[in-house]
């Protein structure tokens, strides 16, 4: 049972997952802010919607909802246009630091069952501290990865990392997390290229 003031297993953001999804975003838990506003990234200084936007990545969808920017509250509508959200730990807590020990391990079985699931063109993991501490139990391989394409697949699905969008990641610029949003999206034209 989660310990006082570290959000509880039972309100948290739904995943926002369906079939045909070409990305989906991989978080490492949903913050206790976000969660009581009701969408991902809610918090004003996170840099993930501005980002996005700005990005060509958000361009079809941009056009499609007829907005220049993205915001928390489009999240849910997102899935109609290719793109899904979801979290190695449902668990909320105030920050990502105050999660227990082992929990990002134990989301691995989870997060493969959605993978397999949904089958996803690819799965985005923002941050390297989570795709570090996952890679191994998530692709029964040892190696370190790296931003950027990831050389082993969950079954159909590509694996992607970009930097974490929060503002306490101080080693990343935004303009450096739009282009990352952009090789994301050279990845996915690459993909849509490919024949099935």
């Amino acid at each position: 049972m989660p310990k006082p003031g570290n959000g509880n297993a039972s309100e948290t953001l739904p995943d926002l997952l369906r079939g045909g999804l070409e990305v989906v975003f991989v978080g490492i838990n949903p913050s206790l802010y976000s969660v009581a506003r009701g969408h991902y990234f809610a918090r004003r200084a996170n840099r993930f919607w501005p980002c996005f936007s700005r990005s060509r990545l958000s361009a079809g969808v941009r056009a499609a909802l007829g907005v220049e920017r993205l915001e928390p509250e489009h999240d849910r509508m997102l899935p109609a246009h290719g793109f899904g959200f979801t979290d190695l730990v449902k668990r909320p807590t105030a920050n990502a630091n105050a999660l227990l020990p082992g929990e990002l391990e134990a989301g691995v079985a989870d997060l493969l069952a959605k993978l397999e699931r949904w089958a996803p063109g690819i799965a985005c993991f923002h941050g390297m501290t989570i795709l570090r501490r996952v890679h191994p139990v998530l692709t029964g391989r040892r190696g370190t990865p790296s931003l950027g394409p990831q050389a082993v697949r969950v079954g159909a699905t590509r694996l992607f990392a970009v930097p974490n969008p929060s503002p306490a990641n101080a080693h990343f610029t935004p303009a450096d997390q739009v282009a990352w949003y952009d090789r994301l999206d050279d990845a996915l034209r690459e993909l849509r290229s490919r024949p099935a």
